[in-house]
């Protein structure tokens, strides 16, 4: 998984940015975007990194913390509902991903994102098809991003009790669906996602 970052560092390339997102399809809850620098690509402890979605909940857990140990710099962007309502969601996160890079305390001498491009970036940057799983650096910020909101839809739980955001994490389900039917929409919930708004409408 290091044959991008590798062939970086074999051109003098070191400082290298992984950037990923969690929340992108959820119509609740925040979208997280996660910047990181790792200190070696190589080291043994990142052994089990990959994409987050190819990760038990405990694996990511676990990994949250190896990963900030790791790092020579990270940073976690958090974009809320009602920026999402108010700048589209694409924007956002784009907008997420030029945050967190300028939030990392060392500027990465290159970026390598999660199949989205950043406009403008003065970076030299690149947009990786499935990055999450061929650049460990953005395997490792999927997971900071995903671990870091899910701890936060938890929250939200207990918060908006019924909605089962601990379950879920705010993607559309089944039970879900029933929920808003049975309680209305929360401040969480994106009133510019297309069921949110039929039912924001209809009430």
């Amino acid at each position: 998984m290091v044959g991008i970052e590798g062939s970086l560092r074999a051109s003098g390339i070191h400082r290298i940015a992984g950037v990923d997102e969690a929340g992108r399809g959820p119509c609740a809850g925040p979208l997280v975007v996660a910047a990181v620098i790792l200190k070696d690509p190589d080291a043994s402890e990142l052994a089990q990194v990959r994409d987050s979605n190819a990760l038990t909940e405990r694996v990511r857990e676990e990994l949250f913390e190896v990963i900030q140990g790791e790092a020579l710099s990270y940073s976690i962007i958090e974009i809320s509902p009602e920026e999402i309502d108010r700048i589209g969601l694409h924007k956002s996160n784009i907008e997420g991903m030029r945050r967190a890079i300028h939030s990392l305390s060392i500027t990465p001498e290159y970026v390598l994102t999660d199949g989205y491009a950043i406009e403008g970036l003065a970076i030299p940057n690149l947009a990786v098809w499935k990055g999450d799983q061929v650049a460990l650096s953005i395997s490792a910020a999927s997971i900071l991003a995903k671990v870091y909101r899910d701890r936060i839809m938890r929250e939200m739980d207990v918060k908006y009790p019924g909605y089962g955001f601990a379950r879920h994490k705010g993607y559309i389900t089944a039970a879900h669906t029933a929920a808003l039917n049975d309680l209305g929409v929360t401040e969480i919930h994106r009133k510019s996602f297309a069921n949110i708004a039929s039912l924001s409408i209809n009430r």
